[in-house]
């Protein structure tokens, strides 16, 4: 009997601070690959690989930095959340220093303050997590 599961991915949003710990905004990347658009930075969690340690090097590969993973924000697992297959994010809420680079499936990357969030380019269901991000910063 085969067992068929959805892919695991991690997310994270990415808290840039400046040497003197002032907020910079946080990081979206240009995506390289279909479905094109601005996105959080992430991607799959590879076989033997804890999903904390996906998500350090996912960051490291689409932006350059490193992060320090402060909290969980959700799980997101709606089936139609990717148009190209089922797939179930876990997400976090992170921290660095310093200015983005894209790299590996991320054409750019760069900070946004949250009052220049691109919405109507994102892509995936970001624009729910940004929302959750969001009420979530409002609350704490």
């Amino acid at each position: 009997m085969a067992i068929k599961t959805p892919f695991v991915a991690t997310d994270s949003i990415i808290e840039c601070f400046d040497s003197s710990d002032d907020f910079l905004g946080i990081v979206l990347i240009e995506r390289n690959n279909p479905p094109h658009g601005v996105a959080l930075p992430g991607g799959f969690v590879e076989i033997g690989e804890t999903v904390e340690d996906a998500c350090r090097r996912e960051m490291k590969e689409e932006t350059g930095l490193d992060i320090e993973l402060r909290h969980l924000l959700g799980v997101y697992s709606d089936p139609d959340r990717d148009p190209r297959f089922h797939t179930v994010s876990v997400v976090y809420v992170s921290r660095s220093h310093g200015n983005p680079v894209g790299g590996d499936d991320a054409k750019t990357a760069r900070l946004f303050h949250l009052s220049q969030i691109p919405w109507e380019k994102l892509v995936f269901d970001h624009a729910k997590i940004l929302t959750d991000y969001i009420r979530y910063k409002d609350r704490s």
